[in-house]
């Protein structure tokens, strides 16, 4: 029995906290408030017409010029009817999100994982720590004001022999790029040039 989106979409448009329900490319985006998440979960779950039984992703995307500054998407599947939600809630960059263990145990991992690329904070969640970087790993590399380059490099010293955690040093600067044309009148010699003087 296939899922119609159209119906569930209407169907939790109703529901409090949801904000908002659009289909779009196969799929239905549910946007809630973040007080009313472990509630729709649950109801997503266990509701015989969608049971979304498999918690396939929990991911997040960095908005920094707004004022809910993340937006947490969970990312959901119905083996019985092959359909796919997508739901999602504003967070805040203070704001803990509730944890979805008691309705989905896999959402362990994930949420550990959006902790320790974001920084987003779990509440309820029992092991929250870093998962994909190490322990003394300093800010949260997939926050858009996280730097390119970081902030430490590790590497192994052989003189030492063990591993050695230093201020990133970059070799080469980062090159001044002129992009006026030189058909323009540039002020200056481009490299080559200087055998015609």
């Amino acid at each position: 029995m296939a899922l119609n989106l159209t119906d569930l979409a209407a169907a939790l448009s109703s529901r409090a906290g949801v904000t908002s329900a659009v289909e779009a490319f196969g799929e239905l985006t549910v946007t809630v408030a973040l007080d009313s998440l472990v509630g729709l979960m649950a109801h997503l779950k266990e509701d015989p017409s969608t049971r979304m039984t498999s918690l396939v992703d929990i991911t997040a995307v960095d908005h920094p010029e707004r004022l809910d500054r993340f937006d947490i998407v969970y990312h959901l599947l119905s083996m019985y009817t092959n359909g796919r939600v997508r739901v999602k809630a504003h967070v805040g960059d203070t704001d803990m999100v509730p944890s979805l263990i008691s309705v989905y145990p896999a959402a362990n991992w994930f949420e550990r994982e959006v902790y320790d690329l974001f920084g987003i904070l779990f509440s309820g969640h029992p092991d929250l720590r870093r998962i994909l970087t190490d322990y003394g790993f300093r800010g949260h590399p997939l926050r858009k004001d996280f730097p390119t380059t970081g902030y430490t490099e590790v590497r192994y010293d052989e003189v030492q022999k063990r591993v050695v955690y230093e201020p990133v040093k970059l070799v080469q600067e980062y090159r001044q790029f002129d992009f006026m044309s030189p058909w323009e009148g540039a002020q200056y010699i481009l490299p080559g040039d200087e055998k015609k003087a």
